[in-house]
């Protein structure tokens, strides 16, 4: 007689051996260090960044744009260097996406001045006249609020302390408020007045995506 013939016994065998699946694959690695690839070219977000990435979240931007090249020459030729998985490792969610409504925007950052992405927020259709991009001008009307940023930084893991997160927004709040912005005619015409020494939504995401690709680019080149 096998064991087949014996319910019981069978039931009994085939839970401690999907116990002992679940307990290897799953409990297991919860104990163990980050199987993650790690390079110290690759920087967590800053607190503005991380504001902008939440923003992105938030309007669905995700939904038309991968943050993912592939390993082809057809995708390397138009979007650059392919994905790397060390790149990934202070995303959460990761944000690889599977439709391409819009192009990868996984190595966005510098290939556009701010100045570009200010007019492109406010009306993609002035920059491609056959976009099917909605506009994003009121973003430069909402003030950023940045009361829960530490907090976020903090849950995430980014090391950063409450002073640390503080400089960061002042820093990035000084820069794109200077007079000698190169960016500021742009950043004047789709934000209100009362709004361009603050920083808004729009600044945010902008500095979300003017990160994409750029530490793969210095690690790439350090090469």
């Amino acid at each position: 007689m096998g064991i087949t013939s014996k319910p019981t016994v069978f039931a009994v065998l085939a839970a401690a051996v999907v116990l002992i699946g679940t307990t290897v694959t799953v409990f297991i690695p919860l104990l163990m260090p980050s199987t993650q690839p790690i390079s110290p070219y690759i920087k967590p977000y800053t607190a503005v960044e991380q504001e902008g990435r939440d923003i992105y979240m938030r309007e669905g931007c995700n939904n038309c744009h991968t943050q993912t090249v592939r390993p082809l020459r057809t995708e390397v030729l138009r979007y650059g260097e392919y994905s790397k998985p060390e790149e990934f490792a202070y995303d959460r969610p990761f944000l690889w996406g599977s439709r391409r409504t819009g192009p990868d925007l996984n190595r966005v950052g510098g290939k556009y001045p701010d100045s570009w992405h200010y007019k492109h927020m406010a009306s993609p259709q002035n920059m491609f006249e056959k976009s099917n991009m909605p506009p994003y001008a009121w973003l430069a009307k909402n003030p950023l609020d940045t009361s829960n940023s530490f907090k976020k930084t903090s849950v995430l893991g980014y090391g950063y302390s409450e002073r640390d997160v503080q400089q960061q927004i002042t820093q990035y709040r000084t820069s794109v408020t200077d007079d000698n912005y190169a960016s500021k005619e742009s950043r004047d015409q789709v934000t209100p007045p009362e709004l361009r020494k603050e920083l808004t939504e729009m600044d945010a995401l902008i500095a979300y995506l003017q990160k994409l690709g750029h530490d793969v680019k210095n690690m790439e080149s350090k090469k």
